[in-house]
């Protein structure tokens, strides 16, 4: 069976539910193979069909597809998915909610490539396991590529857990290594890795406190390089996550900055220079969606952190009961930008509020 059928009632039940495929490709033609039919398919059928995948790939396809291409939707991903967090709610819900009356549509989405760095790749592996979460009652086919050539074995074996069915050299079956989505998604979130560089701390609270981390923010941004857009960005969406602390937990917060280093290239990427804000608090998020919906400010609750995914390059939230919250901020400097760290404060951010 070909990737186009990989929404058989065999394998999702059929019906309204989401059917959530990984195809598994080793070159170009078998790439061509596996996401070209999928879409003709859809276009036969009538459905909404769009596609999220990196340059080269679109081009691939829009090639193979010719002037059937028009009628395709076509994102690139490493724009409007180089924060994984903002996909389900920015691309995926969004393309289904526009297209809700339509009955079911059909995407190609393909997050993870050769050269995601290794913060991004957690990020984008949590991505595809919530999709299982936020998309399981909608009559949507979600079709993710991987290239078993350029991406790490444990990368594939990550795919088998995170998609309850795998294409593969025309052939689909249900995965033996599915697991629940929501635990996954979890287990990848955290906790954090320690940071190594050096960085200063402000505890704060309320009245005034969410405006004193907006104010070290900005200043933090703009000594290590950002210009005064993307510091007002990465101070905006840490007032947001600041606002979140003293509405919810009603106690202090620990506001963490510093600026990160390029990290040394490897398969997965480097680690692009950055600054990075983290903020830590008592409290506990149960939502393993928060962030992903699509609110707006007159939803008000879960808007804080959906802005702040929109505005920050990466957005990674660890939330424990017993450990108490962490998000952590990042947004990439330009290049040849980075301030010296001994222009920095030299205070080690801490790791929690006993710590400060």
């Amino acid at each position: 069976m070909d990737a186009g059928h990989a929404h058989a009632p065999s394998h999702d039940g059929g019906g309204d539910t989401l059917v959530h495929p990984a195809l598994f490709y080793a070159d170009d033609e078998a790439y061509v193979a596996g996401t070209v039919p999928f879409l003709r398919e859809g276009l036969e059928c009538d459905e909404p069909v769009m596609m999220a995948a990196p340059p080269s790939r679109l081009a691939l396809v829009r090639d193979a597809l010719g002037p059937l291409a028009s009628r395709v939707v076509l994102h690139d991903m490493t724009q409007a998915g180089r924060n994984p967090g903002r996909i389900i709610a920015g691309v995926l819900r969004a393309f289904a909610d526009e297209h809700a009356a339509q009955g079911r549509v059909r995407i190609i989405g393909e997050p993870i490539w050769a050269g995601r760095t290794p913060q991004e790749y957690a990020a984008a592996v949590q991505h595809e396991a919530l999709i299982n979460v936020a998309l399981a009652d909608r009559p949507v086919t979600v079709l993710c590529p991987y290239d078993t050539t350029a991406l790490a074995p444990a990368v594939i074996a990550d795919a088998e857990r995170t998609h309850p069915v795998l294409v593969e050299h025309g052939h689909t079956a249900a995965s033996g290594r599915y697991v629940d989505p929501t635990e996954f998604a979890q287990g990848v979130a955290g906790p954090l890795a320690e940071p190594t560089e050096l960085g200063e701390t402000l505890v704060f609270s309320a009245p005034t406190g969410p405006w004193a981390v907006r104010t070290a923010v900005a200043e933090h941004a703009l000594r290590a390089g950002l210009d005064e857009d993307r510091a007002a960005d990465l101070a905006l969406a840490a007032y947001e996550v600041a606002v979140n602390t003293v509405v919810h937990t009603g106690r202090p917060g620990l506001l963490a900055l510093w600026t990160r280093h390029a990290g040394a290239p490897g398969w997965e990427g480097a680690e692009p220079a950055a600054v990075v804000c983290e903020v830590q608090d008592s409290g506990w998020i149960a939502d393993p969606l928060v962030g992903r919906h699509r609110v707006g400010p007159a939803e008000g609750r879960g808007y804080g952190l959906r802005l702040a995914h929109q505005l920050c390059d990466l957005v990674q939230v660890h939330s424990d009961p017993r450990d108490g919250t962490t998000v952590r901020l990042t947004v990439h400097l330009p290049t040849n930008e980075l301030v010296p760290a001994s222009q920095h404060p030299v205070r080690r951010p801490p790791r929690s509020l006993a710590e400060s």
